[in-house]
């Protein structure tokens, strides 16, 4: 654009040479309103986090540094306070607004002992927090770290263009040169301002801003639109994948299912006394961060810490082994009484609900009946997915009868029950080897392997391990599998304006590259074909930003 400006001054031609630079600086201008819409998300989400926390220091408020706050110090929340560290709430009940982290603006109420998280709002009381998590660490802080550098993992176009801009806009000036000074060998009556105007049209038109500016900021507004909904991308390249793919696998609980469990009986046989038996199991289980776990926690009650438990084992898709007054306890499936030879007399394939067994001594005790329920947004994700033609195929751990009834209930093509994380990777495996794109949807901590082997892995961020969302390439905040649709979407329309803008950049110049080189356009028409297709690709990009999902 400089050659251009400098050229038609040198040639006399004032008006146009102003013209070039004029809108070129108009289109810079709406470039950076364009890059500051699409940032506003992201810097919106940096707003969230106080600088400041209120710590209760022997009952004495004080004011400190959020990264200067403790593990196990007591936040105090004033209402319509923001939340510095993540932490377990103290008080009996509290609502917050979460749509930072969420994109819900639907208050949320939390009781105590539950987590609440860096970035919460609180809307009425006062609420106590005690911090279990340090400030560089919180749920938040990885949040604006993964989006932060969410520009850093660039989308195949996006990698193309910056390469051909490399090599195409010195082969486009050379070329010039060529426009300017060849004709002089083979044309009669060569006059140098005339095929020197012809050069600086071409290079006008040539000039490749449309694409760099558009692309980039095309796949910048889909993770800033992912942002504002609660759909954090890692990477533009994300938005890709989702846009083609074939398969959605999903795991059952915390992710179809609330992941909240309930006993529904205890069925223990009649030589073992039943509530020692529990407080056994109660005293275990507590070593688990496994949802079954709290579900016995919340049935038992108070854990008896006088049980002493010796080489807790946790058997991966078995369940726990301890020893407890030198005799063996097992909890976990019927999977974990067959790896140990345990004797039982019981059809399992005819109770829906899931089973833990447990065995102590080498005898086998009995069984409980957990339920969990289906996320009230479920049925919606798979209706949705199948209007997108998305194959969807259920993976878990638990019971196949379980896993059975809860695709049935939804209308999941594929569904398998009573896999090893190992089992997951298999089934991926499989899925990959047809040529199709997998994207996997988990939670847990043995979801972490297949997370990752798949072409993209999908967490769920509230409830989700640390270990799956560090591994995963997207992360829905608020555990919503509707969610899993929209980001599908945000990725078709995202690759669609990138296309849009790519096809009309290209048509445009085509079509004034041929009337320059006949000598029919002008350096109206060359600015028109540069900067105005420039504009209007800046604009189809924002349009993202704007769209309902």
């Amino acid at each position: 654009m400089g050659i251009a400006t400098i050229g038609a001054f040198a040639i006399g031609e004032y008006p146009e040479g102003v013209a070039v630079m004029l809108f070129y600086s108009v289109g810079e201008v709406f470039q950076a309103m364009a890059v500051t819409k699409a940032k506003t998300n992201i810097r919106s989400l940096l707003d969230q986090r106080p600088d400041e926390v209120t710590v209760l220091e022997n009952g004495t408020p004080k004011v400190i540094k959020a990264e200067k706050a403790n593990i196990g110090d007591i936040i105090q929340l004033r209402s319509g306070e923001k939340l510095g560290l993540d932490g377990e709430l103290l008080s009996e009940k509290a609502s917050f607004n979460t749509s930072a982290l969420t994109g819900e603006s639907k208050p949320d109420t939390r009781s105590k002992g539950e987590m609440v998280l860096a970035g919460m709002i609180n809307l009425n009381t006062v609420s106590q927090v005690k911090v279990t998590t340090a400030y560089k660490d919180s749920k938040l802080s990885k949040i604006l770290e993964m989006v932060q550098n969410a520009t850093s993992q660039k989308a195949p176009t996006e990698l193309f263009i910056r390469k051909f801009a490399k090599v195409y806009t010195p082969i486009v000036v050379f070329l010039a040169i060529g426009i300017t000074f060849l004709p002089y060998f083979f044309v009669e009556d060569y006059q140098f301002k005339s095929w020197l105007y012809r050069a600086l049209i071409f290079l006008v038109i040539s000039c490749p801003c449309a694409l760099v500016i558009s692309i980039p900021l095309g796949y910048f507004g889909g993770i800033g639109a992912g942002s504002k909904n609660g759909i954090l991308f890692k990477g533009s390249n994300f938005l890709d994948v989702l846009a083609n793919v074939q398969n959605v696998v999903m795991d059952k609980t915390g992710t179809m299912t609330e992941g909240v469990f309930k006993v529904q009986e205890v069925n223990f046989g009649n030589e073992f006394t039943k509530d020692e038996i529990l407080k056994l199991v109660n005293a275990l289980e507590s070593q688990s961060t496994h949802p079954v776990a709290t579900a016995i926690h919340q049935f038992v009650g108070e854990i008896d810490h006088s049980v002493q438990l010796e080489n807790v084992e946790e058997i991966a898709g078995h369940g726990l082994k301890v020893t407890i007054t030198g005799k063996e306890l097992l909890v976990g499936n019927f999977k974990l009484m067959d790896k140990f030879n345990i004797n039982y007399d019981l059809k399992t394939e005819s109770i829906v609900y899931t089973l833990i067994a447990i065995a102590y001594d080498k005898k086998f005790v009995g069984y409980l009946t957990i339920a969990d329920s289906i996320k009230e947004d479920a049925q919606l994700t798979i209706n949705k997915l199948k209007a997108l033609n998305v194959k969807t195929t259920m993976l878990s751990g638990d019971k196949t009868s379980v896993v059975q009834f809860v695709a049935n209930e939804l209308g999941i093509e594929n569904a398998f029950g009573d896999l090893l994380p190992e089992d997951k990777v298999n089934k991926v495996k499989e899925l990959k080897a047809k040529d199709q794109t997998v994207a996997f949807v988990g939670d847990g901590v043995n979801d972490a392997p297949v997370v990752a082997l798949s072409d993209v892995g999908i967490a769920m961020g509230g409830l989700g391990s640390d270990a799956t969302i560090e591994t995963a390439d997207v992360v829905i905040q608020d555990d919503k599998p509707s969610k899993i649709p929209m980001a599908i979407n945000i990725g078709k329309q995202t690759k669609k304006i990138v296309w849009q803008n790519i096809i009309l950049a290209f048509a445009v110049k085509a079509i004034v590259l041929v009337l320059g080189a006949g000598g029919l356009a002008t350096m109206w028409e060359a600015v028109f074909a540069d900067v105005g297709v420039a504009l209007l690709a800046i604009l189809n990009a924002v349009r993202i930003q704007r769209m309902k999902f």
